[in-house]
């Protein structure tokens, strides 16, 4: 196995000004379960793919309430979300206990950051190997946010991180201008057809995944099995004509190319080939032989 001589703690640097731990963990992120982010101008939706160690377990959540107003959907490490999981409540309910209001989005991710970054400067620490997804509501509006295992954090209109998430990420590009003005069932369905992009080994169903929905006028909800069928359905119903017009068109170049191909044959067949040497119609003869 090949070893890096820069990659043995997370203070050293690499001669390209890079340091590998912190890379290595933004590697896991990419690793883990695809999830996808999205916001309107009342509501946020943040729906996860489920992931199951073997088929004798049950799926991991990776969608966890943090307060009435916010949520988190995490991808990488699950253990380092859960431990950042209860920081962010319990700086949730401090704030409430001293202020006696909801905690600011932007604060408690800005704190979430600096406790991030810490790791990335001492020795003895390890960065988390985790990448968050914070959405919410506050007094600004709906907000997502996305914390990144180095100690940055970013404001998103649309985000989709974990295995295969460009494929989610690239349907969002596509359609995020049309996000402000969207309903829920709007926007939940648009998180769920950024997954099925994602999702290439099997379908989408009720059990492996979770959406989770916050907005103005309700509390963070979550979105599992049963209260999740009626959008899986639809998913389903809106696919199907599309998968049968697709396989139309591919079928119908396939039929014509075939009837080119006994026309061909029948007009070689039906005109038989000019002897050697006489002349064709419109043609020139036979060359003259030279002396």
């Amino acid at each position: 196995m090949f070893r890096n001589q820069y990659d043995t703690d997370v203070v050293t640097w690499s001669p390209q000004g890079r340091i590998f731990q912190i890379e290595y963990a933004m590697e896991a992120v990419k690793q883990g379960s695809a999830a996808v982010g999205l916001k309107s101008d009342t509501h946020v939706v943040l729906a996860t793919l489920k992931r199951a160690q073997s088929e004798l377990s049950a799926f991991q959540r990776k969608v966890f309430k943090i307060d009435d107003h916010m949520g988190i959907a995490i991808s990488g490490l699950t253990a380092d979300g859960r431990i950042l999981c209860r920081y962010m409540r319990n700086e949730c309910l401090n704030h409430r206990f001293v202020y006696d209001s909801p905690m600011p989005l932007g604060r408690l991710v800005r704190q979430l950051a600096d406790k991030a970054q810490i790791g990335t400067q001492r020795s003895w620490k390890r960065p988390y190997g985790v990448g968050l997804m914070v959405g919410g509501v506050d007094e600004s509006g709906t907000r997502l946010f996305y914390n990144c295992p180095s100690g940055n954090y970013y404001d998103y209109k649309g985000f989709a991180m974990g295995a295969r998430s460009q494929a989610a990420k690239t349907y969002l590009e596509r359609h995020f201008e049309g996000f402000a003005g969207l309903s829920v069932d709007e926007l939940i369905k648009h998180a769920l057809h950024a997954l099925t992009a994602s999702q290439q080994d099997g379908e989408i169903t009720e059990k492996n995944v979770t959406v989770s929905v916050v907005g103005k006028d309700m509390s963070f909800t979550l979105l599992e099995d049963d209260l999740l069928l009626p959008y899986i359905t639809a998913l389903k119903e809106e696919e199907a004509p599309a998968a049968g017009e697709e396989a139309a068109m591919e079928e119908a170049p396939a039929g014509a190319a075939a009837a080119g191909g006994a026309e061909g044959e029948e007009g070689a067949g039906g005109a038989p080939a000019p002897a050697e040497g006489q002349q064709q119609e419109g043609g020139e003869g036979p060359a003259p032989m030279e002396d």
